[in-house]
């Protein structure tokens, strides 16, 4: 008799339920990011500021990411067959009327309803771990996480279709340019939760049914899933943050327009979504915890080169002369480069905290993948404000990426601490030996 618990990895129905979920995710996370590369037009339309608009994106990223510990807790007491279809549906309805939007209130609202699209992940990550078994979590985890491509959608056919519908009226309700996107993808997403509702098993799994929700909080009470949660906040929030900013950043910065700035982000999106089945392979092989520190060395190497400002130092000199020293500057493609390689690393690392998950807490992977997903989301929504706030305080666009500097080195540390503590709290003969001091002076070995 199959159990909710322990299905085999090759269960009938199992890869329909991996990659429906994918499919339904990737459109639910286009959605969830359509404010990024649709900035320009509605920016100009509504005549908003950088700081307003910022609002707007961290709206969505904020319902995106609020919902998603309840969301992980439902999906495994009902199963995700209804809880991904019941997101598709409702996702539908505010991206449909963001193209009757008129003001900047409006919009602020209609985008924070948007954003409940971005709940889907955490719903998708408690529904597949349901059907597939340890040794298989990490590459099905990274193939349905994969779906943060959806990022990139917009990005990619975003300006074509603005460009070739702007001043045009469809169904004499529906106009063209920007507020054609969501209308697509409203009809896109009522499609597919008919899909899902008839395509995967209606016998779904559900490894907390029956479970007393007290019972399932209680994981959240250790440290260790807040860590988790931090590195999260890294590798997944500042994801979307640099998502819906890059393109802003490729035009002020670098005179682009918007096709050229949606397919400089999608060099960073792509590797940062698709890599994540390979990160989750790679953590199934090596562990997660050695994939964690190659994330987190990337990143810190991307991002310090990243935040240094082009200029150069200016010394005033004792009489009155000044000099020029140091002078730096780095151009379009090295930049490119490195935001690719930075994506790169978030694409592994992604799939390597949630590897951590199912390792630590298989009976608990809807509450503790949803807090996780929540907090990591909720970085996603803090981040873009603190990126515009960062820059109007510096005068630096790249102080974008100091604040990610600073936030991965803290996880750095962080990690490297606590896994310091776990060898010397497993190991205590062996962390006096190192520390002994006598073992220098009496020429044993080291």
């Amino acid at each position: 008799m199959e159990t909710t618990a322990t299905a085999p990895a090759q269960a009938p129905g199992a890869h329909r339920v991996m990659w429906m979920s994918t499919i339904g995710f990737t459109a639910m996370f286009a959605v969830w990011m359509m404010f990024g590369i649709l900035q320009k037009p509605i920016r100009t339309e509504l005549n908003l500021t950088e700081a307003q608009y910022s609002w707007i994106l961290a709206a969505a990223i904020l319902n995106g990411s609020m919902w998603r510990l309840p969301a992980g807790i439902i999906t495994d007491r009902i199963g995700g067959r209804k809880v991904m279809t019941f997101l598709l549906l409702a996702s539908a309805v505010p991206a449909f009327l963001v193209s009757q939007a008129q003001s900047y209130a409006m919009l602020l609202f209609l985008a924070f309803l948007v954003g409940f699209a971005g709940n889907s992940f955490t719903v998708g990550t408690a529904w597949n771990s349901a059907w597939f078994t340890r040794n298989r979590q990490g590459f099905a985890l990274g193939v349905f996480g994969a779906g943060n491509v959806g990022a990139s959608v917009t990005k990619l056919i975003g300006p074509a279709f603005i460009a070739a519908t702007t001043g045009a009226t469809y169904f004499g309700i529906v106009q063209g340019g920007w507020r054609l996107i969501p209308v697509l993808y409203a009809f896109l997403l009522i499609a597919l939760a008919l899909a899902t509702w008839f395509v995967v098993p209606h016998q779904d799994r559900t490894p907390g049914h029956g479970k007393p929700l007290r019972e399932m909080l209680v994981p959240l009470r250790e440290a260790r899933v807040w860590r988790f949660s931090l590195y999260y906040v890294a590798v997944f929030g500042a994801y979307v943050a640099l998502s819906s900013t890059l393109p802003g950043y490729y035009a002020d910065n670098f005179g682009v327009d918007l096709a050229a700035a949606g397919l400089l982000t999608a060099t960073f999106i792509f590797p940062a979504s698709l890599l994540r089945p390979v990160g989750g392979w790679m953590s199934d092989r090596w562990g997660a915890r050695r994939i964690m520190y190659l994330t987190f060395g990337l990143m810190l190497v991307s991002t310090g080169i990243l935040m240094m400002p082009n200029g150069h130092i200016v010394i005033a000199h004792a009489d009155g002369s000044q000099t020029q020293h140091l002078g730096y500057s780095i151009g379009l493609v090295p930049v490119v480069i490195l935001i690719f390689i930075l994506g790169c690393a978030m694409g592994i690392g992604k799939a390597a905290v949630y590897k951590h998950i199912p390792e630590y807490y298989p009976d608990n992977v809807g509450s503790v993948g949803g807090l996780v997903g929540m907090l990591g989301g909720l970085g996603g929504f803090f981040l873009p404000p603190m990126f515009a706030y960062s820059k109007a305080w510096s005068g630096f666009p790249t102080s974008t990426f100091f604040v990610l500097f600073i936030l991965v080195a803290i996880c750095a540390v962080w990690m490297h601490v606590t896994i310091l503590r776990m060898h010397e709290k497993q190991s205590p003969e062996m962390a006096r030996d190192i520390d002994d001091s006598t073992l220098y002076t009496t020429g044993a070995p080291a």
